[in-house]
C-alpha cells in the first residue's frame, strides 16, 4: 500500500516537469523537418473522401463489369432481382448521372438512357463515361455547402452531405451485388483477387 502511495506521489511530481520540458525544448531537427514536410490537413475532408471513393468504385465496378462473361449479363440469382446487365443500366442512369449531378449541383449529361438492350461492351463504355462525369462534377466540390438542402428523391429535401452518403452507399451496394453474382458464376470479384483494388 505504501509503495503505491510513493508511485502516485512520484508520478504527480515528475509528470508535470516532463511535460513542461517537452513543451519548452524544441524537437530534434529530423523530427522538425518531418513535421514541416507533412501535408496540411484537408479543409474539405468529406468531399475529398467522396472523390477518393469515386475513384475506387469507378475502378472496381468497371472491373466487375469486365469480369462477367457477356453471356452472363442476363444472369439473376432469383426472378425478383435485377440481372447483372440491369445493374449496369441502373448505375449508368440513376446511380451516376443522376446522383452525381445532384450532389455536385450541375446538370446531368443529355444522353439517351441506357437500357438492357445494350451489349456488354456498350454498357461498360457507358459506365466509364458516367464515372468520368462524376469525376468532373466532383472536381470543384468542397465542404462549404454540406448542409445545403437539395432535391434528390421525392418532395422532401436532403442535405448535400446526406446525398454524398447515399451516392457512396449506392456504389457499395451494387458492387456487393455484382461480387455475389460473379462468385455464383465461378468468377473471382476484383477486390478478392491477389492484388486488391
Amino acid at each position: 500500500m505504501q509503495a503505491r502511495s510513493y508511485l502516485l506521489v512520484f508520478a504527480g511530481a515528475v509528470l508535470p516537469a516532463a511535460l513542461v520540458a517537452q513543451a519548452t525544448n524544441p524537437p530534434p531537427a529530423a523530427t522538425a523537418a518531418a513535421m514541416a514536410a507533412a501535408p496540411a490537413a484537408s479543409t474539405s475532408p468529406v468531399t475529398d473522401a467522396l472523390r477518393q471513393m469515386q475513384q475506387r468504385y469507378s475502378r472496381i465496378l468497371v472491373a466487375a463489369a469486365e469480369a462477367m462473361p457477356a453471356e452472363k449479363y442476363t444472369y439473376r440469382p432469383t426472378p425478383a432481382q435485377m440481372s447483372f446487365g440491369q445493374i449496369q443500366v441502373h448505375l449508368a442512369n440513376e446511380g451516376n448521372d443522376l446522383l452525381c449531378s445532384k450532389v455536385a449541383g450541375v446538370p446531368a449529361p443529355q444522353r439517351t438512357a441506357a437500357d438492357s438492350t445494350l451489349n456488354k461492351e456498350q454498357l461498360i463504355a457507358r459506365l466509364k463515361d458516367t464515372f468520368q462525369f462524376c469525376e468532373q462534377a466532383f472536381a470543384k466540390l468542397d465542404d462549404s455547402k454540406l448542409s445545403e438542402p437539395i432535391q434528390l428523391f421525392g418532395p422532401n429535401p436532403f442535405t448535400r452531405a446526406a446525398a454524398i452518403l447515399i451516392t457512396v452507399g449506392d456504389w457499395a451496394d451494387h458492387y456487393s451485388q455484382e461480387a455475389n453474382y460473379l462468385r455464383l458464376n465461378g468468377v473471382l470479384p476484383p477486390t478478392a483477387q491477389r492484388r486488391a483494388m
